[in-house]
């Protein structure tokens, strides 16, 4: 019995020390139980009775809840700061990227946002391949369009002094195949066959054309200062009749085109004794629309006739443009003789001097221009993307579940419909349109199965490519450090065109140009009649004062614009007052001016006053 009584008082106390530590438990956890994570604390108010002692098991499970909800506090906390700087996220996300240069820009550009559209809505089975590296990279170039024997390979030869391989010259069709004339320090041919598949040219597409084409392409490299700028197309000479048209093997005018997109300059040699434009001539000419901005038109051999003959023949080729081109605009015509023999006529010297001078001083640009160039393309070739994709969604919308073969002609039929309707719902200029027979022809050959309906996104990646990549480029251009803007075209016949030392410079011993290198001031040969003139307005302490020289010059007839610059560089020593050699120096300018002269905007060393010249350098 008393064994008993003592087990029985031990259960008791052993109880009562368990409810006691559980006790003591709950209200630790009750009274500091926290959430680190969301930063709210759970507490009990009141005390736990004795006799409410919640077993062991209810305990731990009651602890698992309350981490449970403290685990799930936070990624709804995290949800919720998501949401709201979300659009900070967005603007990060869009931000506009830096780039190094135009070009590096452009390849990303056109990679990222223009050329998912391009695959989108087959725009390089329709109008134009895929652009690579190569096409953004490339050179300028020159492209050489004309009929047999107009000059094409002689006009190459006159700008690099000198011969290329693959060069023949005659008065018969020579040049059978396009030519690339590119620099390389190793001379030599490459094969159009292995030209096409080297990565590293930009003449990869042309292998679509076949190898009737790539075994009449073929590329020459020539160690030539003036390739280190840019590259020149020699093409063959165009002939007139359509079978040799038919016999050639090749689509010629889709070459041209392909040319066309890609150069910076074409080039449009005539002969002045063969203006006639064939039909091959006038085909190919039509090919080049769209590409206005690059045509220059040369009237080559034009010291062949005589002034009277040559102004007969300008018309008649400006009559002959007018009716091919179909523009409004008059076109410019560079006049010369593009060869390094004696001229024939040479009394319109001075003419071909000028008319030479402003063509050389347009391709020697080039390589400044370049970067804008390509980035007029590549709006030029988005603009048309766009166009396009409204195009194929537009015939993929109204084509019915039956009957689509006679559907499929109905459209291609009344295409000019669709053209209509695009414009009129997006507000698209009809000149951002593709020719309507190519397109339709195109169309013919397509399965309208494989059109896609249109996709706003994409378009408002490209909107926003013309809207803001766009325009950061172009702020880029006067800055550019692209490799080929940086090279100016130098050698060969350019090395004229900057000659300001030899008397065989353009325009040289001429206008402000005269009295260069001579030993005695250019001024003192009318100098006897200047200082009469100078005594006659009687000086004051040897020195005449704008009011007294006003009108004396002013009989010149000149604008006040012209006499204000003559006197700013006449008064040598800047002191408001001419002398006698300053005023001799005006007489001087004024008679340079009147003879049809510039004015330079500095004056020229050789003109400063032998007595003035110490004083005007310090």
């Amino acid at each position: 019995m008393e064994m008993s009584a003592k087990n029985d008082d031990n259960d008791r106390t052993v109880v009562r020390k368990t409810s006691f530590s559980m006790k003591n438990r709950r209200d630790s956890v009750a009274t500091s139980t926290e959430c680190p994570q969301d930063g709210e604390t759970f507490k009990n108010n009141g005390t736990i009775k004795d006799d409410m002692a919640i077993p062991v098991k209810a305990e731990r499970k009651k602890k698992k809840q309350m981490l449970r909800r403290c685990n799930t506090a936070m990624p709804r906390m995290e949800s919720r700061r998501s949401k709201m700087f979300s659009w900070l996220n967005k603007a990060h996300d869009n931000r506009t990227h830096c780039f190094e240069n135009v070009v590096d820009g452009l390849k990303a550009i056109y990679k990222n946002k223009l050329l998912p559209l391009e695959q989108h809505y087959l725009f390089h089975e329709f109008h134009s391949p895929t652009l690579n590296d190569a096409d953004f990279d490339a050179k300028p170039m020159i492209l050489l369009v004309g009929q047999y024997s107009t000059g094409k390979t002689t006009f190459i030869r006159y700008l690099l002094e000198r011969d290329f391989p693959g060069m023949r010259i005659g008065p018969e069709p020579t040049t059978d195949r396009f030519i690339a004339v590119m620099y390389a320090e190793n001379e030599g041919v490459i094969p159009g066959n292995a030209l096409v598949v080297d990565p590293k040219r930009q003449f990869r597409p042309l292998s679509s054309f076949g190898n009737a084409f790539l075994n009449r392409f073929q590329c020459s490299l020539v160690k030539s200062s003036v390739l280190k700028g840019m590259s020149i197309i020699d093409t063959p000479g165009i002939l007139s009749g359509e079978k040799q048209r038919i016999d050639r093997g090749y689509d010629f005018t889709g070459v041209l085109e392909w040319f066309a997109e890609r150069v910076d300059r074409i080039i449009l040699l005539f002969d002045a004794h063969k203006l006639d434009i064939s039909d091959e001539f006038r085909r190919s000419i039509e090919a080049l629309r769209g590409h206005d901005d690059k045509i220059r038109i040369v009237l080559n051999k034009a010291d062949m006739i005589d002034h009277q003959q040559l102004m007969r023949v300008y018309g008649a080729l400006m009559w002959s443009l007018g009716k091919v081109l179909q523009t409004p605009e008059v076109v410019r015509v560079y006049i010369g003789s593009f060869w390094d023999e004696p001229l024939r006529y040479d009394v319109n010297r001075r003419l071909f001097d000028d008319e030479t001078q402003d063509l050389f001083s347009d391709l020697q640009s080039l390589p400044k221009n370049s970067a804008l160039r390509k980035l007029n393309d590549l709006i030029k070739r988005a603009r048309l993307a766009k166009v396009h994709a409204y195009i194929i969604s537009e015939i993929k919308k109204v084509m019915p579940m039956f009957g689509k073969d006679h559907k499929k002609k109905d459209l291609i039929k009344n295409l000019t419909q669709i053209y209509d309707k695009i414009q009129k719902e997006h507000q698209i200029s009809i000149g951002d349109f593709p020719d309507i027979i190519k397109m339709q022809e195109q169309l013919a050959k397509h399965d309208f199965s494989k059109f896609h309906a249109l996709k706003p996104k994409i378009l408002e990646v490209v909107d926003d490519m013309l809207c803001n990549d766009i325009s950061m480029l172009m702020a880029m251009v006067p800055h550019d450090s692209s490799p080929n803007t940086q090279i100016e075209v130098r050698g060969g016949i350019f090395t004229n065109v900057e000659d300001k030392i030899t008397p065989f410079g353009y325009r040289s011993g001429e206008g402000c140009n005269a009295g260069f290198g001579e030993p005695e001031w250019i001024v003192n040969k009318e100098r006897s009649n200047y200082d009469t003139i100078f005594e006659t307005l009687g000086p004051k302490n040897g020195r005449l004062s704008g009011a007294t020289v006003k009108e004396e010059l002013m009989k010149s007839k000149l604008p006040n614009a012209v006499l204000g610059k003559i006197w700013k560089l006449s008064d040598v020593d800047r002191d408001g007052y001419l002398d006698k050699d300053e005023f001799a120096l005006a007489m001087h300018l004024i008679n340079v001016k009147l003879q049809g002269n510039e004015i330079p905007f500095q004056l020229p060393d050789h003109l400063i006053p032998p007595k003035k010249k110490e004083k005007h350098t310090c």
